[in-house]
């Protein structure tokens, strides 16, 4: 990495150097080499800090925090950006032990390759399971910026595992960002992508593919799954924990993601694995996946303000017997480039005797409400598989009529009712050609209207979408976790009041500008 201006303080040669990265520190304590951290920088001044969007004037702090355990952060000299200089601190390719990654003016934090949260600790919260793991919370503060470093064998991303938690909760004006060492230095561009892997949360909530021993098992703790496309330490997921938690993100960014491990799998920006309901989701922006803006594989999921934007594949993938809860979803696709923007699918490999509907439980149930899915690629905008459950309220759907390819389709060519017996739409705007459906669901609900929307910049609500009253209104009409509303579409028209939930976190780009201030292809700098 001929970018990075190295203090070779650490005691070693800059032929040696590659010998003391983090890939060589798998396993705290290994190895001959001391290496003495400075005393830990002040942390963030007092009063919070504001953002800039970019001056230039990043100046590298004197040396990396300590975090107080066996698991400390490597000093890899600078980087250059043009925000300015920035102390590389690079995380340890395991952490063993609770730690905190503080925001610190000057520091930006290096993932250079996989990087485990505690080691697998099993099925359950015990050893009956034959597993015996390492529990660890990894707290990152507001504001802090992490990147995944390029040009490394097997790619750079973050798995949390079962037992462990993520603690990632920024704020409004303080995001915290994942993202790639390109747009660090101001080189990615508004068609970048699979720069790195990803966040990838894992849980021990309930799945339907069982990795072996066939499905539904009559203990549900021997159904797991492994992560897809990681070739070698594979971590499973899953259990029968549906309120487990993973830990919490709020107000998160993940730029530039989706890094190919496999042929034919991906990462995605956020890959959930089994995660469970105690997990706290809200306010996340996927930017640009390679993949999936986020997969659901199976768990008890809750997620609210998801923004997706330019997706290659899926915006939203949902399968593997997931449960999963949504609201105030919005999706914006790249002009002609990626899929669906919700692919929702039950497994299908077992139907068995004497019917054609697929018996694997849990069959995936996908509830969505307040959803805006600004569709503009070559692929449908919603597809359903393996009888999976799903209803859809308050939305709008924007696909071109020009593009030909239907917003609905529930995979006739499978077998009959593939949307499930609890596919519905209620209360949809739908624009596009009333030609290109096949409306299993649309037949199946009520309140769904054809008509043209009155969108403002492909996202946010005009009189058409908040003057329409949708049926579900009550917040317990579908689940207690959704709120009760008057509208429909994801981000409501302001009335007096800002209720743009998108502004102020999220990026702005070429695809979709919410009037943030900071470009997907620059970090935010705070005075």
């Amino acid at each position: 990495m001929t970018h990075l201006s190295r203090s070779l303080i650490l005691g070693c040669s800059v032929l040696a150097l590659a010998a003391c990265g983090p890939e060589e520190l798998a396993s705290p304590g290994n190895g001959d080499i001391t290496i003495n951290y400075p005393s830990t920088p002040a942390p963030s001044p007092t009063p919070t800090p504001t953002p800039t969007g970019g001056t230039g004037t990043v100046t590298p702090a004197a040396g990396c925090p300590d975090l107080g355990t066996g698991d400390n952060l490597l000093d890899d000299g600078t980087i250059t950006s043009p925000a300015g200089d920035y102390r590389v601190c690079t995380l340890p390719s395991l952490f063993t032990a609770d730690a905190t990654l503080p925001y610190v003016d000057g520091v930006i934090y290096q993932m250079n390759g996989r990087v485990d949260v505690g080691r697998d600790d099993g099925a359950t919260a015990d050893a009956t399971d034959g597993v015996t793991g390492t529990n660890v919370d990894l707290t990152i503060d507001p504001g802090v910026i992490l990147y995944g470093a390029e040009g490394v064998s097997g790619g750079s991303y973050l798995i949390v595992n079962r037992g462990s938690k993520l603690l990632a909760d920024g704020d409004a004006e303080h995001p915290i960002i994942f993202t790639a060492e390109s747009d660090v230095l101001g080189t990615a561009q508004d068609d970048t992508s699979a720069l790195w892997g990803g966040v990838v949360l894992l849980g021990r909530a309930p799945v339907a593919d069982c990795f072996a021993g066939g499905i539904n098992q009559a203990d549900q703790t021997k159904c797991e799954m492994r992560v897809e496309g990681i070739a070698n330490n594979i971590p499973f997921f899953g259990g029968n924990t549906p309120d487990d938690s993973s830990g919490s993100l709020q107000y998160i960014q993940i730029r530039y993601s989706g890094f190919t491990l496999d042929l034919g799998s991906e990462l995605q920006s956020l890959t959930l694995g089994g995660v469970g309901s105690g997990t706290t989701l809200d306010y996340i922006q996927s930017y640009n996946s390679s993949d999936d803006g986020t997969e659901f594989f199976g768990g008890h999921v809750n997620l609210k303000h998801f923004v997706a934007v330019g997706a290659e594949d899926d915006s939203l993938d949902i399968d593997s017997g997931a449960q999963a809860n949504i609201q105030y979803a919005l999706v914006v696709q790249r002009d002609n480039v990626g899929d669906k923007a919700l692919e929702n699918d039950s497994p299908a490999d077992d139907k068995g005797a004497g019917t054609t509907i697929p018996n694997a439980l849990p069959r995936t149930l996908t509830q969505v409400s307040n959803f805006t899915f600004w569709a503009t690629s070559t692929g449908k905008v919603i597809e359903a598989r393996g009888a999976g459950d799903i209803t859809l309220a308050n939305g709008v759907i924007y696909k071109p009529a020009a593009s030909g390819t239907a917003c609905i389709d529930d995979h006739g060519d499978e077998v009959a009712g593939q949307m499930g017996a609890q596919a519905a739409f209620y209360s949809v705007e739908l624009d596009c050609a009333t030609n290109a459906f096949t409306d299993t669901a649309v037949a199946n609900g009520s309140d769904n209207t054809f008509g043209t929307n009155t969108l403002t910049g492909k996202y946010l609500n005009g009189d058409n979408e908040m003057n329409y009253t949708p049926i579900y209104d009550s917040a317990t009409a579908l689940s207690s976790f959704f709120d009760a509303v008057a509208y429909i579409g994801a981000v409501p028209k302001p009335a007096g009041t800002d209720l743009e939930w998108t502004k102020g976190w999220t990026c702005d780009s070429t695809t979709v500008s919410f009037g943030s201030g900071v470009s997907c292809k620059s970090l935010p700098v705070y005075n």
